[in-house]
Formats: C-alpha cells, structure tokens, sequence
C-alpha cells in the first residue's frame, strides 16, 4: 500500500494474521527486498517460531526476502 505523507510516498509493509487483524507495520520510502527482509525479522523475532506457512501479494520483494530468511517455508502468493 502506498501512502503519501507531507506530498512524499511511503510504502507500508504490513503483516497481517489469518483473522485480518494486524500484527505488525512498517513504512518505508522504497518497496524492495530490505524493506520485507526487516519486516520479516521483526515478526519473527517477536513470534519467537518460524510459521508454517507464509501468504503474500505478488510482489517479489516478498519471494526474495523468504529465500534468505525461511527457505523451507511454504509460500504462497496471490492477488488480493
């Protein structure tokens, strides 16, 4: 989601549980593979356990950060 702030676009990464509430949030000026590689070790630091499963939009910084944090995660992308 991208959110203007003071006419400068931010990129809100947000992680969000099976129940739609929202766990965690992050606002970052760029949208790539840093950005949910921080996301992501914040959750996991304050979950304490590597989930299951993981399911993402289809953006790739998503795919990219898996990989080097959990690659054997199951991940599932789609639109939505």
């Amino acid at each position: 989601m991208v959110v203007s702030i003071k006419g400068g676009k931010y990129r809100l990464w947000r992680a969000v549980d099976a129940n739609g509430y929202v766990l965690d949030a992050l606002l970052r000026c760029r949208g790539n593979r840093i950005a949910a590689l921080r996301l992501m070790r914040k959750r996991l630091k304050s979950e304490g356990a590597t989930p299951r499963g993981m399911v993402t939009d289809k953006l790739r910084s998503y795919a990219a950060a898996k990989a080097e944090l959990m690659p054997s995660v199951e991940h599932r992308s789609h639109k939505g």
